[in-house]
């Protein structure tokens, strides 16, 4: 027996969808919360040494988190080459935006201490905000775009063809959902100043985290609103070939009323929703209540809920085209081949366990609050 026999094709493309998402997931759940104390860092801190506690609570962990979704990445170019070519082509502009804010964040990490300058130091702030803000935004952005479909097709000979433009991204549905992905990483990251920051930050960091948890909780339902009443969804039709060769053009997909279909079929699912729900109005009161890990951990089920209400709302579908139904890629006509799954899944369980420990072990000797004190000592921090 071939030893990537040992498991069906079928199951190893679902594991590897549901490994996607744990690791798009814990992007979101650990460097969300850097990106959230950067678009939060203009507000929260109000002089240098007040923007230099928000700064260096997620100075020593944001390089670490950043593994997540570098690794997020090179899944899904190595499980699912046509969803990899069809979004970073079709997205092109978007994705340099976001790669563009990206690099503000550690660019301005070593350069907003390296002179003495108000000036200086406030426009490495505002290039701070823009590497928090820009990515949460487009990301959510680009999400909205995928419920809706994305304007590609392929040809007979699998040539993508996208009709689509930048400012066609930036559509209502979209910019809501792209609203949704920017208030839940603030609230995330204010949840993170509120257990690693004292005083003035702390305090700031609950009043804006209240508001971005009502702000998740308000765009989150509006969104959903819309997608049962305005967005169609789409369908497999007839019995889908789980086990098939990865071709898209092989099946037939047609449009349905909503993708809310999926709840009839599976009522199961709808705990996901919940949890982004239930998470969020945890979070608030935690806020309120000045508690600090269970509003952190509230603020992670509430985003785990939400991204994966998505996901399985949409499952099988991966990446619909809204210009060819038939051209929509899912989980059965869009991965890699068996033998590949199977390697790199044996991959996968060797070093994601170590990713984990690693940052589990990092995050157990950083614990602990970044005070006024640490920050005046400059022997003691660098940024």
């Amino acid at each position: 027996m071939i030893l990537h026999q040992l498991l069906d094709f079928e199951l190893l493309r679902v594991m590897w969808w549901v490994l996607l998402g744990v690791l798009l997931g814990g992007f979101a759940l650990t460097d969300g919360f850097d990106m959230g104390v950067g678009a939060l860092l203009p507000f929260v801190g109000k002089t240098d040494t007040e923007r230099r506690i928000a700064i260096n609570t997620i100075g020593p962990v944001w390089e670490g988190n950043q593994v997540w979704f570098i690794l997020g990445g090179g899944a899904i170019f190595a499980a699912w080459p046509p969803l990899y070519a069809v979004s970073f082509s079709g997205f092109y502009l978007a994705m340099f935006a976001v790669l563009a804010a990206l690099i503000l964040r550690p660019v301005g990490f070593k350069y907003r201490s390296k002179r003495d300058s108000a000036v200086w130091r406030s426009a490495w702030d505002w290039a701070l905000f823009v590497g928090g803000a820009v990515p949460a935004l487009i990301f959510g952005v680009a999400m909205g775009n995928v419920l809706q479909g994305v304007p590609f097709r392929f040809n007979e000979d699998l040539m993508i063809f996208y009709e689509g433009s930048f400012f066609g991204l930036l559509n209502p549905f979209a910019l809501l959902a792209g609203l949704v992905s920017l208030a839940m990483l603030v609230m995330h990251g204010a949840a993170w100043l509120q257990l690693k920051a004292e005083g003035p930050v702390r305090e700031r960091a609950r009043m804006y985290g209240s508001v971005a948890a009502v702000v998740t909780i308000v765009a989150y339902a509006l969104a959903g609103v819309w997608m049962a009443s305005g967005i169609a969804g789409y369908a497999i039709v007839g019995s889908p070939v789980t086990d098939g060769p990865s071709n898209p053009l092989l099946g037939e997909v047609a449009r349905s009323p909503s993708w809310f279909t999926a709840y009839a079929a599976q009522p199961w699912i709808a705990v996901a929703p919940v949890l982004g729900f239930v998470g969020a109005v945890l979070v608030f009161l935690g806020f309120r209540a000045g508690r600090e890990v269970s509003t952190l951990l509230f603020s992670k089920l509430s985003i785990a809920g939400i991204i994966a209400s998505v996901g399985l709302t949409m499952f099988p579908f991966i990446l619909p085209s809204s210009l060819d139904p038939k051209s929509s890629l899912t989980v059965w006509n869009a991965s890699s081949s068996h033998q590949t799954l199977f390697v790199m899944l044996v991959m996968a369980v060797i070093f994601v366990p170590i990713v984990l420990a690693y940052t589990a072990w990092v995050y157990k000797v950083l614990w602990g609050k970044v005070t006024e004190a640490e920050i005046t000592d400059n022997s003691s921090t660098v940024y």
